[in-house]
C-alpha cells in the first residue's frame, strides 16, 4: 500500500488531533445535547478572545464561558488547549487569495505572499507568540504554502529548491510581521512611533554615540539614519520592501547562474 492510499481514517490516526480536526477527520461527538456547538464555533471564539485580550487569555475555561458552555463540553470537540491553538492558527490562514499572476511575473507573486503573510501577524497579533512545532499540516496553513510556491511553478528549479526558498521567503515575513506587530501593540499602549523608531532620541545619541567607540555606527547616528530623521532624502523605502527586494535579486541571479551551468 502506498502512502497516497491511506483512508481518511488511517490518516487521522497519524496526525495530532487538532490537524485531524481542521481536516474533517474526526466525528462530532454522539453524546450529550445534539449541535450544542460546533469545532468552528469554538475556535471562532478562541480567536476573538486572542485578538482581544491575547494568547495568554485563552483557555478552555475562558472559551467555554464566552459561549455559555462548561469547558468539559468543550472537551467534548476539542480534546486538549494545544489542539484548540493548532486550530487557531489554521483558522488565522484562512484569508483570500489575490489572482495568480502570469509565470513571469514570480517577483510580484512573491512579494504578495510575503506582505500577505505579514498581515496575517499584524491582524492577529497571537499569532507569533504561539512556538512553531513542527511544519504546517493543517489544511488552511498548508493552503498559504501552495501560495508561496505558486509563483515558482514556471521556473527552473527542483522540488527542494522551490520549497527552501518558500522557507526563505516565510522567515523573511515572518520575522517582518512580529516586529510590525509589536510596533502595532506599542502603538496601541501609547508609545508614539517617533519614540519606538528613536527619532526621540535623536539628540542624546548625538552626543552619547562617539567615533571612538562606534567608528561604524556614528556616521549613521550623525546622519539621522539610524532613527529614521530626514525620510524625504530616504532613497532605500520601506525596510520591508528594500529587504525583499534584496532576497528578490538573490533568487534571480540564482536563477540566471543555474541557466549558465
Amino acid at each position: 500500500m502506498s502512502k497516497e492510499d491511506l483512508t481518511p481514517e488511517e490518516a487521522a490516526k497519524l496526525l495530532p488531533a487538532g490537524a485531524a480536526l481542521g481536516w474533517g477527520l474526526v466525528k462530532p461527538p454522539q453524546r450529550g445535547p445534539k449541535r450544542e456547538m460546533s469545532i468552528d464555533q469554538i475556535v471562532a471564539k478562541a480567536v476573538e478572545v486572542a485578538d482581544k485580550d491575547g494568547i495568554q487569555a485563552v483557555s478552555m475555561n475562558r472559551v467555554a464561558s464566552e459561549l455559555g458552555f462548561t469547558a468539559m463540553s468543550l472537551y467534548r470537540y476539542i480534546p486538549s488547549k494545544d489542539a484548540l491553538l493548532l486550530l487557531m492558527q489554521d483558522a488565522a490562514c484562512d484569508i483570500p487569495l489575490p489572482p495568480e499572476r502570469p509565470p513571469q511575473e514570480w517577483r510580484e507573486g512573491l512579494r504578495e505572499y510575503v506582505m500577505g503573510t505579514i498581515d496575517i501577524f499584524r491582524n492577529h497579533p497571537w499569532y507569533g507568540d504561539i512556538p512553531i512545532l513542527g511544519i504546517p499540516i493543517g489544511p488552511n496553513n498548508l493552503r498559504i504554502v501552495d501560495w508561496g510556491l505558486r509563483p515558482l511553478r514556471g521556473l527552473e528549479l527542483g522540488e527542494y529548491e522551490k520549497m527552501s526558498i518558500v522557507l526563505l521567503v516565510s522567515g523573511y515575513a515572518r520575522t517582518c510581521g512580529m516586529l510590525q506587530r509589536d510596533i502595532d501593540r506599542a502603538v496601541q499602549t501609547g508609545t508614539s512611533v517617533e519614540e519606538f523608531s528613536g527619532l526621540n532620541y535623536s539628540a542624546a545619541l548625538r552626543a552619547l554615540v562617539k567615533p571612538e567607540q562606534f567608528p561604524h555606527l556614528h556616521p549613521l547616528v550623525m546622519s539621522g539614519a539610524y532613527t529614521g530623521e530626514n525620510e524625504e532624502e530616504n532613497n532605500v523605502g520601506s525596510d520591508v520592501d528594500f529587504g525583499l527586494e534584496r532576497i528578490l535579486d538573490g533568487i534571480e541571479l540564482f536563477l540566471e547562474r543555474k541557466k549558465e551551468r
